[in-house]
């Protein structure tokens, strides 16, 4: 579907540079790949603040997934076209959202040649997303060394990530022990913050790359189900795919005496902002 969108919009071009890991890499190699990026992508330092529309601006393509694959949280793939990353319909925490795409980020960047679901590769790619949403070199003096609630929401609101991040990071760093950390999640456990923290939830960050190529289609004079008919995709997937928020498949439209896409050879250009 993107590739028959890319035929009159033009995309930003794939930009995910390759840092494959061994099985048995150190977590200083992980996060080397996690700061590399960042300095690549020409991140500044602090909390991203928007990391679907950075990974779009470099070509990687996302999308929500049907309610039926709700199953995993997110999951991504490259293919010979570009990388994608579909996430998941029903997860509607702001935070563990970006921790997602995070997540998968370090699978695009590190895992490009191994077999998904591994408990190594997970833990890797976890390790990547703490890196990289939570910078050694500028989270370790803000971190607690037990679980002050009050400094934990701030620095929640702050950085963009779950309390629950925040803690698995102090340990992984030594900033808190192993024992304070059984404590600190016995706690989020006995108080249901396994699944909903206290504290303001932003809306979800949105896909916007597939959405704004249609919506500049259509500016043109091109109905949707003209471009699903060109991409030879069924129409309610086709809307499934590009649209900005979690939706349902709906019953397929007839695609019959739909005009195709014209084929002028010029490029609607696409700036994602």
């Amino acid at each position: 579907m993107a590739a028959a969108v890319e035929r009159h919009v033009e995309f930003p071009e794939v930009d995910v540079p390759h840092a494959v890991v061994d099985h048995d890499a150190a977590d200083e190699t992980i996060g080397d790949a996690a700061r590399a990026l960042r300095q690549s992508w020409g991140m500044d330092e602090g909390a991203l603040p928007h990391i679907v529309r950075l990974v779009e601006n470099h070509g990687v393509l996302v999308v929500f997934g049907a309610a039926q694959t709700s199953s995993v949280d997110a999951y991504s793939f490259n293919n010979a076209h570009r990388p994608v990353m579909v996430l998941n319909p029903l997860k509607d925490d702001y935070y563990r959202q970006r921790f997602d795409v995070a997540h998968e980020l370090g699978h695009l960047v590190m895992h490009s040649d191994s077999e998904p679901g591994g408990r190594v590769v997970e833990e890797q790619a976890h390790r990547f997303a703490a890196e990289l949403l939570m910078p050694e070199d500028q989270i370790r003096p803000m971190l607690p060394s037990r679980a002050d609630w009050r400094a934990l929401g701030h620095l929640k609101e702050a950085w963009g990530v779950s309390m629950q991040a925040l803690l698995y990071r102090a340990r992984q760093l030594g900033v808190m022990t192993d024992t304070t950390y059984r404590n600190a999640m016995t706690t989020v456990s006995a108080r249901g913050w396994r699944r909903r923290e206290p504290g303001p939830t932003p809306m979800l960050e949105q896909p916007s790359l597939l959405p704004k190529a249609i919506e500049l289609l259509i500016g043109e004079g091109l109905h949707s189900r003209a471009i699903a008919a060109e991409a030879r995709a069924p129409i309610g997937l086709f809307q499934l795919v590009t649209s900005r928020t979690p939706t349902s498949v709906t019953p397929d439209l007839p695609v019959d005496d739909v005009r195709t896409a014209p084929s002028s050879g010029s490029l609607l250009a696409l700036v994602n902002d």
